[in-house]
């Protein structure tokens, strides 16, 4: 019976004997979607094995994922979307998510399959299509030599064509666009915020380099920062920031997670943390609740 089947595969979890990735995996292959094993576990009385790092299968019929293929300033920008299974009858906002330095990995692909199961169109654009895709670089250390040769234009210029791409698509409320990054590409997302007026919010996790306090006034985007306490050099630079935006009255709202340190939130690391990583993915959704949605 498949509720005692849900059941041993919580009673295992709580025995500790599956960690939370194994757990979501195992009850979405048997209740056919993320969204089911996660009302599982809500009714388990487990609301806090909902991390951020909760998979979603590149099958979940409760999203719809491909990989595309779109125009950039010089040739073919590759990238990723994942939307709610409806989104073609029910337009919803869109949310670029940029990734780390090692390119479009299944980390970020997992990330942007989360951002639909959370209700919005997400879209990653691989920033190493200049140099033929993050396919073409199978190791972390050749995918982060490959970020290493990009230029900020470069990037800048992909990602806004990106941003103008999935504005114009009939499913996406063109008026409703966010964005995402970690780490490098925390820092793409607060590049990206000086340099256009599409978006209507911006996150970024730990993301370096850090927006000069001389080109504070030139936001007019509510940020998220989600930074970490360990991280301590990175978010020492978030001080001053903050202070300028608080001085010049923009929006924004920053967070620094006790005992976390860069790169927390990616659970295929080392540095991992499942607390600062849910919380953060908790402030994080509410923030685009906030500016997202109508």
């Amino acid at each position: 019976m498949w509720a005692d089947r849900v059941s041993n595969l919580i009673h295992l979890f709580e025995d500790g004997q599956l960690n939370r990735r194994e757990l979501v995996e195992r009850l979405t292959r048997h209740l056919g979607s993320a969204a089911a094993a996660l009302a599982a576990i809500n009714a388990a009385g487990l609301a806090d094995a909902q991390s951020p790092s909760t998979p979603v299968a590149t099958n979940d019929p409760s999203v719809r994922s491909e990989d595309l293929t779109i125009s950039g300033e010089a040739g073919p920008l590759f990238a990723y979307q994942s939307m709610p299974s409806d989104a073609f009858s029910k337009p919803r906002p869109a949310v670029l998510v940029i990734h780390e330095n090692r390119g479009l990995t299944d980390y970020i692909r997992d990330v942007t399959r989360r951002v639909a199961v959370a209700g919005y169109v997400g879209f990653a654009v691989d920033l190493l299509s200049r140099q033929g895709g993050t396919s073409q670089f199978p190791d972390a250390e050749s995918g982060t030599a490959a970020y290493g040769r990009t230029r900020p234009e470069e990037r800048r210029a992909d990602m806004l064509s990106a941003l103008y791409t999935i504005r114009d698509q009939s499913y996406v409320q063109h008026d409703r666009l966010g964005v995402v990054g970690f780490c490098a590409g925390g820092g793409n997302v607060l590049d990206l915020v000086l340099n256009t007026d599409a978006l209507n919010a911006a996150v970024a996790f730990y993301g370096t380099p850090m927006i000069p306090v001389s080109e504070v006034p030139r936001v007019n985007v509510p940020i998220l920062f989600n930074y970490a306490e360990l991280d301590r050099n990175l978010t020492a630079s978030l001080g001053p920031v903050i202070q300028a935006m608080a001085q010049q009255q923009k929006r924004f709202e920053a967070h620094v997670f006790h005992n976390a340190n860069h790169a927390f939130h990616n659970d295929t690391g080392p540095r991992y943390d499942a607390a600062a990583a849910t919380d953060a993915w908790k402030h994080t959704l509410e923030f685009f609740n906030r500016y997202l949605s109508r």
